[in-house]
């Protein structure tokens, strides 16, 4: 039985691995990078040391050794995060992975991690929080990445946060679909390459 809790510091490694794991539109992206640890650099490990309250692990349950096979990370304020980001998490980031990139792919995510400020949408001043979800096969198709964008609507809501937005691969087809059921338009942003939708926290 899947349960959902807090994020713990101990689950770190499993979010890494879920991380990479579902990178490729959902798919495995392992051996893709020269290292693993590439996509969650940019896309999970400054999010977890900014605001580890706001990650919901999915995990096995305590009878199953309680290992984590989903998660949701997000900011409540992005602007931010972006400060926050730029004097704490790149740095670091810079040293490892600036002006080495094995091939184009890898770039483009290198690029990622290097500008946060991409993340500074037209529309953040409605839509200042953002989330990564990312679940294993073995957790989708249940119904919890409903439930976690509804909990974490419901922590923003009561923070006065008055929307949330998202970005994914335009190849994920999947995650397009799920995203228009549960409320998310298109922002004016958006396009075919680089969806990016939002949502009210009062829905």
């Amino acid at each position: 039985m899947l349960e959902i809790r807090p994020y713990r510091p101990s689950d770190r490694a499993a979010v890494y691995d879920i991380c990479v794991r579902t990178a490729d539109a959902g798919g495995d992206a392992r051996g893709q990078y020269s290292t693993d640890d590439l996509m969650p650099d940019v896309y999970a490990g400054p999010y977890l040391e900014y605001a580890p309250e706001l990650v919901t692990i999915v995990s096995t349950g305590a009878a199953d050794g309680d290992q984590a096979v989903g998660y949701l990370i997000g900011v409540a304020d992005t602007a931010d995060y972006v400060r926050w980001h730029r004097q704490h998490w790149l740095p670091d980031f810079t040293a490892r992975y600036a002006g080495h990139p094995k091939d184009a792919a890898e770039a483009g995510v290198i690029a990622a991690g290097l500008h946060p400020e991409k993340l500074l949408i037209a529309e953040l001043d409605a839509y200042p929080a953002h989330l990564h979800i990312d679940l294993l096969p073995e957790a989708q198709g249940q119904g919890l990445g409903r439930v976690l964008i509804d909990g974490l609507l419901g922590t923003l809501r009561e923070r006065g946060v008055p929307g949330l937005h998202l970005a994914y691969s335009p190849h994920n087809t999947g995650a397009a679909a799920f995203y228009a059921r549960l409320g998310f338009r298109p922002l004016a942003a958006s396009s075919a390459d680089a969806p990016l939708v939002g949502i009210s926290t009062g829905r």
